[in-house]
């Protein structure tokens, strides 16, 4: 073996373990400007009690140059959105789909197992189109987290990801509703609140690499 070629080993051997380091994922390539983007959520993503246009997916187009389309419908379960995904992907053909849903099941008690289901089958859905996806947590439902300012997502959105080797932004939507000043009311952010998202969001996804 060549001295050359021992350094080239070696050199691969530690880029192998820097990236085993990093959670072992390369980022994902950027995407470029006008590239269409689908929220796809419910009254966290839809601008529930603001203006038209202060809502975090506008927000995020405006950050990124994307075109972001906002697919919240208030009081949507991950049932419903499901129903609705196959129309959107196919109206408007997005290259990154943004899932965040989950809220309505837990504040109706809707069986765990089909909302870990549905989901699992939006972002499957998406990527089977050619779309790129991201999941988003949202908070469970707690007395005792809305009152010390302390929400967290339920563990099966981490499972989720890990099982489907999708990206997860776990924090944003429970930080941004666990402070008094970026809420409307108990559940919805208010339009600071939505700022804030579009900034957390917009962070997290140049992490992942689509943003740049």
């Amino acid at each position: 073996m060549t001295i050359a070629i021992a350094l080239r080993r070696l050199l691969i051997t530690a880029l192998l373990l820097a990236l085993a380091a990093c959670g072992g994922k390369p980022k994902e390539a950027p995407l470029p400007a006008g590239s269409k983007v689908l929220a796809l959520g419910d009254s966290l993503t839809a601008p529930h009690g603001i203006q038209p246009g202060e809502d975090w997916p506008t927000r995020l187009g405006r950050q990124t140059g994307w075109q972001v389309i906002n697919g919240g419908v208030s009081g949507n379960t991950s049932a419903q959105a499901l129903e609705r995904l196959p129309n959107l992907l196919d109206e408007h053909e997005p290259r990154l789909v943004l899932v965040t849903l989950g809220g309505n099941d837990m504040l109706r008690k809707l069986p765990q197992d089909q909302t870990v289901a549905n989901l699992g089958r939006m972002l499957d859905m998406a990527r089977n189109k050619g779309a790129k996806v991201v999941l988003l947590a949202t908070p469970k439902p707690s007395i005792a987290g809305a009152v010390l300012n302390n929400l967290s997502p339920p563990d099966y959105y981490a499972e989720i990801a890990k099982e489907r080797k999708v990206p997860l932004i776990a924090d944003a939507i429970s930080e941004v509703l666990s402070d008094t000043n970026l809420k409307g009311d108990q559940i919805h952010p208010n339009a600071a609140g939505h700022a804030r998202l579009g900034e957390l969001i917009h962070a997290e996804l140049k992490k992942i690499g689509f943003a740049g």
